[in-house]
């Protein structure tokens, strides 16, 4: 940069001491009072101008490629695996397993038991009550069982229990939950309504749920389960069902 700013300016300096004007050359005093006539003061200017802009692009892609990398270095460290004081504050967090960093919400950890070998993606809300701090009736209010693997964008909310078995694999942002709104009232906004008792929600072991289903308070999936993407659940599925749609409904069982 150095030697172009100085090449930039021994440029600027350089006399002109000819002047081509139609065809006829200018006489000697003319000659000496063009070359003392100061250089354009746009070359300096004009030549950093240039050099800026490439520049600039080269470090805003080093600066790019540096916050990359020290965002996957955080989300690497910052997640939860068993040994890490944060697992510690799970009712139960198996060997194995991991909760990545970030999530969307986690709060209530010693009523959620997690076992092993399972995997929950990154930006998950996983809860246990209402808010943080919230007294709850058991240890137990989410139950994730082993070799699980529970997508991106998942929300389990859990107020009284959710039921997860073995080797369950849901899609990316499912939502669980065993608690709804309040609907009784039309004169009260649903929101401020008092919500109807939590009804447990079970999802047998094998099962699986594509990307963006929905399971509502009181349902019972049986094991084996396959329930097709977008679908809401809002009634029990028997073993080895293959479920879809909104509300879900089985279209065939799976066979041997």
């Amino acid at each position: 940069m150095v030697l172009l700013v100085t090449a930039a300016r021994c440029y600027q300096r350089r006399p002109r001491t000819k002047l081509q004007l139609g065809g006829g050359s200018l006489g000697r005093g003319e000659e000496r009072a063009t070359a003392s006539l100061p250089p354009p003061r746009t070359s300096v200017p004009l030549v950093l101008d240039r050099l800026r802009l490439p520049l600039q692009r080269r470090l805003t892609a080093r600066l790019v490629e540096v916050l990359h990398r020290r965002w996957d270095g955080v989300a690497v460290a910052a997640s939860i695996h068993g040994g890490t004081a944060r697992s510690a504050r799970f009712g139960a967090f198996g060997s194995g397993s991991l909760l990545c960093f970030p999530w969307s919400a986690l709060y209530n950890e010693g009523s959620i038991r997690i076992g092993a070998d399972t995997m929950i993606g990154p930006w998950v809300s996983l809860t246990a009550g209402m808010v943080p701090g919230q007294a709850m009736v058991h240890d137990a209010v989410v139950c994730i069982g082993d070799r699980c693997v529970i997508g991106r964008g998942n929300s389990i909310v859990g107020h009284f229990s959710i039921d997860i078995g073995d080797d369950v694999y849901t899609g990316p942002n499912v939502y669980i939950t065993d608690q709804n709104h309040g609907l009784s009232d039309v004169e009260l906004p649903i929101g401020r309504q008092w919500p109807p008792p939590e009804a447990p929600v079970r999802i047998g072991s094998g099962s699986w749920l594509g990307t963006g289903v929905v399971v509502l308070p009181g349902v019972t999936i049986g094991r084996g389960v396959a329930v097709g993407a977008g679908s809401v659940v809002t009634g029990d599925l028997p073993d080895y069902a293959v479920a879809v749609g909104a509300p879900a409904r089985v279209v065939r069982l799976r066979t041997g």
